[in-house]
């Protein structure tokens, strides 16, 4: 005997096999993915494949486009920009380098970010965009 299949997840499901996720979950889903995917690097030392990097960063945009949605519906219009802080392993995701690298930029002062306790760094988003584009050093991965 089958179920019947859930609409709510129906509607997320394409005929080829893909899944929809909606902009406002893809923030959930990327921080499961990113802690999963650093639980593994810990473990086992594995590494994320390209395809998935791309994957993670296209939730993330979208995780970010659903937030600055959210925000013009309820606050003025103002210029001010709230600072995005995101972890050191999302950090490390997004440069393909291992979070240790991460944690030596900021400790250096090369990043911007903040240590929240004595365990947990939150890298400034901004600082890290602009470290990537500008050609900072590059990943140690070892």
């Amino acid at each position: 005997m089958t179920t019947p299949p859930n609409p709510a997840v129906s509607r997320l499901l394409r005929r080829d096999g893909s899944v929809v996720i909606p902009p406002e979950l893809a923030g959930e889903v990327l921080r499961t993915l990113v802690v999963g995917a650093a639980t593994q690097a810990r473990t086992n030392g594995a590494v994320i494949g390209p395809g998935a990097r791309r994957l993670l960063h296209q939730l993330y945009e979208a995780a970010q486009q659903a937030h600055a949605r959210d925000r013009a519906d309820v606050g003025s219009r103002t210029a001010d920009h709230p600072t995005v802080e995101i972890t050191v392993a999302e950090a490390a995701l997004l440069m393909g380098c291992r979070p240790r690298w991460i944690r030596t930029l900021l400790e250096s002062g090369r990043l911007r970010g903040r240590r929240v306790n004595s365990r947990l760094w939150l890298v400034d988003r901004a600082s890290l965009d602009h470290y990537r584009t500008t050609g900072g050093t590059a990943c140690r991965t070892a």
